[in-house]
């Protein structure tokens, strides 16, 4: 098993020869380097103790959306940037935060000592996931050398059914401020009780039962269940649409398990004396019609996510809109839409459509592009296909969590508004669990606009 990766190899040594290996430099001029086989642009920055973007900066021809760094090219190597000072004291705006008191190890003053504990390796689609995600905690640890934040990175392999006590008897994991995993709900109670004897912040990224967040404050759990996403969502429904007629659609769908949010949405519009309507994909036009309203703004509700229903459902819809144009109507849907876009993006911007989420993949965003960009440079490999995309995912978390340590030491609990760190893909914001951990209570709504824009509403 990988005991370790130090930071400044995690590149070159990462699992299965990740091919990022730093070769020795043996022609060279003074300002100038020739590039070897296999070597990389994060290879060469760490080499010569840049950042990506001194680097970039000083080969302004590694911008264009096609460079590719290739043996034999002679790239210039430009003087390190001088860092910028580390903020050390929380904005007047954020009195729920208060800075831990100086001490001779104090986490704001030093390199901050992050693990990352999860399956990194290529035996399944665990491992190449959770390896993407590791990706991405790298990419933001270079990233935030910009900013003069040092972070010295130890990664274990924490795969289904290994000895996590062999693991934990590392000297270095004690020694870690801030740890990344587990990804396995039978691993948690022996990380609980290792991270509450050494003052250490668990950080719990993705789906795994924790009951230990209600007992141990030093758990921050990312991943919030569907009940909680589901109650959110209503609450938010219910303040975003309050001058709406709402309209819902049955589908027909006998494998939908969207019953939970409709019939929860519908217990509460009663509860509120608001009149709601329910219609039926089979229905006829002019009945169909009558489910909506001609003087109020309609919202249109699904008892599915499944793309073949959404379609029909936009068909009658623009029948209807033919035969009643003064008709207003907003669509509001569900995570499962994000996928979709492919096939109605241009409905999603006709009838302003909401689409509730804990994330926000934005392909076109200037940030997503330049990350997807340093990933293909660093790995000489795409991000996965899917939603979220892992590698943002692990930048955005180690990001947020790095700045936090390094802005307010230890006493860092994630509440909104700690700092202004504006998220790729995965906003986050924590709120105290009584006694215990911290749960993170974030979700957006993504806003298809009929002049085609994007909005993420974030609460």
């Amino acid at each position: 098993m990988k005991r370790f990766l130090r930071y400044f190899l995690l590149f070159s040594a990462l699992l299965f020869a990740v091919d990022t290996a730093v070769a020795q430099v043996t022609e060279q001029i003074r300002g100038l380097h020739k590039v070897k086989r296999k070597e990389t642009i994060f290879g060469i920055a760490r080499q010569y103790d840049l950042t990506i973007e001194d680097l970039i900066e000083a080969n302004p021809e590694m911008k264009a959306s096609d460079y590719e760094l290739k043996k034999g090219d002679v790239i210039r190597i430009p003087l390190a940037s001088k860092p910028a000072e580390p903020q050390t004291t929380a904005p007047a705006t954020t009195p729920a935060v208060t800075p831990a008191p100086s001490t001779i190890d104090d986490v704001r003053q030093r390199a901050i000592r992050v693990g990352v504990m999860l399956p990194l390796h290529n035996i399944n689609g665990d491992g190449r996931r959770m390896v993407e995600y590791y990706r991405g905690i790298l990419m933001a640890c270079d990233s935030l050398k910009k900013l003069g934040i040092s972070v010295d990175v130890n990664a274990w392999n924490m795969a289904e059914g290994c000895d996590v006590s062999q693991i934990l008897a590392d000297k270095a994991a004690a020694r870690c401020d801030l740890i990344f995993g587990p990804l396995y709900s039978a691993q948690m109670q022996a990380m609980s009780d290792f991270v509450e004897r050494n003052d250490i912040r668990l950080v719990i990224p993705f789906s795994i039962s924790a009951p230990q967040l209600l007992t141990n404050r030093n758990i921050f759990q990312v991943w919030q269940s569907p009940t909680n996403i589901n109650d959110a969502t209503i609450v938010r429904f219910l303040e975003r649409f309050r001058n709406y007629h709402p309209v819902f659609i049955d589908c027909n769908d006998s494998t939908s398990k969207k019953s939970t949010f409709t019939f929860g949405l519908r217990r509460q519009l009663e509860a509120r004396q608001i009149d709601y309507n329910i219609t039926n994909l089979k229905s006829g036009e002019d009945a169909f019609a009558k489910a909506f309203s001609q003087s109020k703004p309609n919202v249109v509700i699904l008892n599915t996510a499944r793309s073949p229903e959404l379609g029909v459902a936009f068909a009658k819809i623009n029948g209807m809109k033919f035969n009643y144009p003064n008709i207003s109507i907003t669509m509001f849907g569900y995570t499962e839409w994000l996928m979709y876009t492919r096939t109605h993006l241009d409905n999603f911007y006709k009838y302003d459509t909401y689409i509730p989420s804990v994330f926000y993949y934005n392909p076109l965003s200037s940030q997503t592009v330049r990350l997807e960009q340093k990933y293909r440079w660093n790995f000489h490999a795409d991000m996965m296909q899917s939603l979220p995309r892992f590698a943002l995912t692990g930048f955005d978390h180690a990001y947020f969590f790095l700045m936090g340590l390094h802005k307010y030491g230890k006493s860092f609990n994630g509440a909104a508004g700690v700092f202004g760190y504006p998220p790729v893909q995965t906003p986050l914001v924590f709120e105290r669990m009584g006694n215990g951990g911290l749960q993170n209570h974030s979700m957006l709504f993504v806003h298809y606009m009929p002049e085609h824009r994007v909005e993420t509403i974030k609460f």
